[in-house]
């Protein structure tokens, strides 16, 4: 228990160490929201990486997909760190930092006001980020509980109300930068405890070789003819695996949260090597907590179940662990802790500043100084983190499940919302307003009656899209084929107007010689 103890106080004291540090980078909006467009590729790599594992993935995630697919739930891991890691960063990193400076938006509602000339689409898109945003930051909270009461027997509830207070003492006096310094430390933290905690697991199964025998032995209870289906290449069901590697991996090129480090990063250099770092530490942490969760059925004896005698998914991982030694189980306190303050700090910063820059000053229609303007961020920066905070206890004390099958949708509706138009306007001149409109529509009403259905009991569209992973799939993939349809049947924007734009990919940079042409050329004779 000491161990755990100083830890954890050790961890907390340097986060809030490294808000008071950062308070003189958070003195104006621009500073606060982004750091002022200048943070590293170590520090935007760590960042991006942090905000996209959280403890949903290590607890909850890596369980579920673990016990269905087995150890092929590892190309869920694999997925996002080349698609939702690397591609990502190849096709959206540059472009973004390069428009976004010469439309001068720091947020993604704002890039789609600014790019189509459209305050309305703005306040839109940022209530989309609004409503969507804090179902999913409660989710975060989630398989807390069972860990911390496991680790130290205390209630739920004060493990999210302390872990909030921390989280919101910290960004609310450094802003970005102290996000993304503390998404490194937190970073690193993860990055080590996935590594000890795979060899623990293992080794208590008798070792690498050991456990896959033992999980080969376990046959599927409706997949037959398939012997050790938990060990197989792509698993007992491929088709719904490929589903989950889409929606976890392409659903983040849509995400306001993550989209939202390339506006911050400080140049084209840093790009290229923060490509590599996001990827090799996606690799790793990613790939490592769906291999962890793959060997979960090897605790099907201990693990909780429901009424109808269905796995409780969070309750896999924290079954897997608590036979470890104590200093593993404190190593992983702390790493589901950065997994997890990591992400609700990114969200939290991306849901005020979008509030207060996309649908407070505008409809305010007056002028704000820099100091209001901080001052109103920063209040609902407090607010966001109380709301989910709340929800998060509501859920964990009562029966609802409406809750729990909001923050399922959060990501689908998201990224079926935005990533499409986000993606071709980056890209594509031709892009209109009206396939912008239609993209929003599309993915929050998808969703939507995804999660109406759910909750009625009734089929949407067929019993496949019962999953919120298969309609937030759905979702993308409308979005992605109905923008450039509607392209061609929709008013063109301003040539002139997106020229101008598109300019930015196209500089001419000028650089000093500090050698005349001409002397070199006569010490060459």
């Amino acid at each position: 228990m000491l161990i755990k103890i100083l830890l954890l106080v050790l961890f907390f004291a340097s986060m809030i160490g490294v808000g008071i540090y950062c308070r003189r980078t958070a003195a104006s909006v621009q500073g606060f929201v982004l750091g002022g467009r200048s943070v590293g590729p170590w520090l935007t790599a760590f960042a991006y990486g942090t905000s996209y594992f959280s403890a949903v993935i290590f607890i909850g995630y890596a369980g579920q997909f673990g016990w269905k697919y087995g150890v092929s739930a590892t190309w869920v891991g694999i997925g996002n760190a080349i698609i939702g890691s690397l591609l990502a960063w190849v096709l959206l990193g540059r472009r973004t930092r390069l428009m976004t400076q010469k439309l001068d938006s720091k947020t993604m509602p704002e890039y789609f006001g600014q790019r189509f000339c459209s305050p309305v689409l703005k306040i839109v898109a940022s209530l989309i980020v609004f409503v969507f945003l804090i179902p999913y930051t409660a989710s975060l909270y989630n398989g807390l509980s069972r860990l911390f009461t496991m680790a130290f027997g205390i209630d739920y509830a004060w493990c999210v109300i302390i872990m909030s207070i921390l989280t919101g003492i910290y960004v609310v006096l450094g802003g970005y930068m102290a996000t993304a310094i503390n998404d490194f430390i937190q970073g690193c933290i993860m990055l080590v405890g996935i590594v000890v905690v795979i060899a623990a697991v293992l080794n208590s199964n008798g070792g690498f070789m050991q456990s896959f025998i033992s999980l080969s032995e376990i046959q599927h209870e409706t997949v037959t003819g398939l012997n050790g289906a938990f060990v197989s290449f792509l698993g007992p069901k491929p088709v719904e695996l490929l589903g989950v590697v889409l929606l976890t991996s392409l659903g983040t090129w849509g995400l306001p949260q993550m989209v939202g480090k390339f506006y911050a990063i400080k140049n084209e250099s840093a790009i290229s090597k923060g490509t590599l770092i996001s990827t090799i530490f996606a690799i790793i942490v990613a790939g490592g907590c769906y291999f962890l969760g793959g060997f979960g059925r090897l605790y099907g004896d201990v693990i909780d179940y429901s009424a109808s005698g269905t796995p409780v998914y969070d309750s896999i991982v924290p079954s897997m662990l608590s036979s470890l030694p104590d200093w593993v189980i404190a190593i992983v306190i702390v790493l589901v802790l950065s997994a997890s303050m990591s992400t609700l700090s990114s969200l939290v910063l991306t849901s005020s500043s979008t509030l207060t820059l996309d649908m407070i000053v505008p409809l305010a229609k007056k002028n704000f100084t820099e100091k209001q303007k901080m001052l109103i961020i920063r209040v609902l920066l407090v607010v966001f983190i109380v709301i989910s905070a709340a929800i998060a206890i509501l859920q964990a004390k009562s029966s609802v499940t409406f809750i729990a099958q909001l923050m399922g949708i959060s990501w689908g509706a998201l990224a079926g919302a935005f990533l499409a138009p986000y993606l071709y306007s980056l890209y594509s001149k031709k892009v209109t307003k009206a396939s912008v409109w239609a993209s929003f529509a599309a993915g929050v009403g998808i969703m939507t009656a995804d999660l109406i259905c759910n909750f009625t009991g009734s089929v949407f569209i067929s019993p496949y899209f019962t999953s919120p992973i298969n309609a937030g799939v759905l979702a993308m993939v409308v979005g992605l084929v109905l923008v450039p349809i509607v392209n061609l049947f929709t008013k063109k924007p301003e040539a002139a107007f997106v020229d101008e734009i598109f300019s930015c990919y196209n500089q001419t940079v000028t650089v000093q010689s500090s050698v005349a042409l001409a002397d070199t050329e006569e010490n060459n004779k």
